[in-house]
């Protein structure tokens, strides 16, 4: 008598306990794989909550010396840093972003110096920097010009590996920028300084909250001439080849957890790091429904950060690392803890 086929195959006699399914567990979050993001501005004593970033602040260097200290404790070991730039700094060429007495690059100087085993990431782009809120100098036209930009990229790649920065992030989406900005650090002897380039930098609607807590939207058009199409896939295998030719050590995709068919398609082909930023929109959200009841956030971050490996990420930016290295450093098995009613952190 034949045995009938569904009697013979039961995938859930692999999902049956707790460590049958840790043994067979094919993805996995870890602290060491979370980047988190700071905003670093001036002054002393400066904790400034963001109000479209919850949770997140606007940091003195040394508070930002207070939080890194916790995030090293909770297991992260690399941080990605962004400037607040005030407006009477700001100008139409991003001058400010050169300035080596600049506020951004002494506080780089002193977290490398307070925390020299950390990992520092530092953002190349203009946008922070120039009154117009664009990522490159602007011609009479209004058009973003390529290769003046890239200049000046170079100039701040290079002073921001002299105040210590572990890895550069090219973010402006400028044609040639990972080429010239490799050839700039090793001219300059900081050939061990890496480059983490974003690679498939898309325009999406899911900046808001990051371009508020930066105030660095742009003050007309957008940025679609330079950030990629969202509906567009093959052209991010265009830009991650290119990237790679040009000396880039990690290929970035951002976002993340809505672009999960582009980090499949990069990681299969190219065998660089693949960094994945899950933006502030999409922490945002998560954030506010956890706010309003409709989410537990831990278990909804973790699944949606877990989404990022399974599809091929090796490191996540996120704004909420911080807050899951802790949860998973007090959690023996995220996966099997049932979200409850409980209040959610907020």
């Amino acid at each position: 008598m034949n045995t009938p086929l569904h009697l013979l195959k039961r995938p859930r006699r692999n999902r049956k306990s707790e460590s049958i399914r840790a043994l067979i567990q094919e993805n996995f979050i870890q602290a060491s794989n979370l980047i988190m993001p700071f905003f670093i501005t001036e002054g002393k004593q400066v904790r400034s909550p963001i109000s479209s970033l919850p949770n997140q602040f606007h940091l003195s260097v040394d508070e930002l010396l207070i939080e890194v200290e916790s995030i090293l404790i909770s297991g992260i070991g690399t941080v990605i840093l962004f400037p607040l730039i005030t407006s009477h700094y700001k100008d139409s060429l991003g001058s400010y972003a050169i300035n080596p007495k600049s506020f951004f690059y002494k506080a780089v100087y002193t977290l490398k110096k307070a925390f020299p085993q950390l990992t520092i990431i530092t953002d190349i782009a203009l946008d922070p920097y120039t009154s117009h809120g664009h990522d490159g100098v602007i011609s009479d036209s209004g058009c973003v010009l390529n290769d003046e930009t890239v200049q000046i990229l170079t100039e701040m790649a290079c002073l921001q590996a002299e105040a210590g920065a572990d890895i550069v992030a090219p973010s402006d989406m400028m044609d040639g920028r990972v080429k010239a900005i490799r050839e700039a650090l090793d001219k300059n002897r900081f050939e061990y300084v890496s480059i983490m380039s974003y690679t498939a930098k898309y325009a999406s609607a899911f900046y808001k909250p990051f371009r508020s807590a930066l105030q660095s939207a742009p003050t007309f058009g957008n940025k679609k001439s330079y950030q990629m199409n969202p509906a567009n896939s093959r052209e991010a295998l265009i830009e991650a080849k290119l990237d790679e030719e040009e000396g880039a050590d990690f290929l970035m995709i951002k976002p993340a957890s809505i672009y999960l068919d582009i980090i499949q398609k990069i990681r299969s082909n190219s065998n660089l790091p693949v960094v994945a930023y899950h933006v502030s929109g999409e922490y945002a959200m998560i954030k506010a429904a956890a706010q309003r009841g409709w989410l537990d956030f831990e278990h909804t971050l973790f699944e949606t950060l877990l989404s990022i490996k399974r599809a091929g990420a090796d490191a996540i930016i996120s704004y909420g690392a911080k807050e899951l290295a802790t949860w998973l450093k007090s959690s023996t098995a995220p996966l099997d803890e049932e979200p409850t009613d409980r209040q959610t952190s907020q």
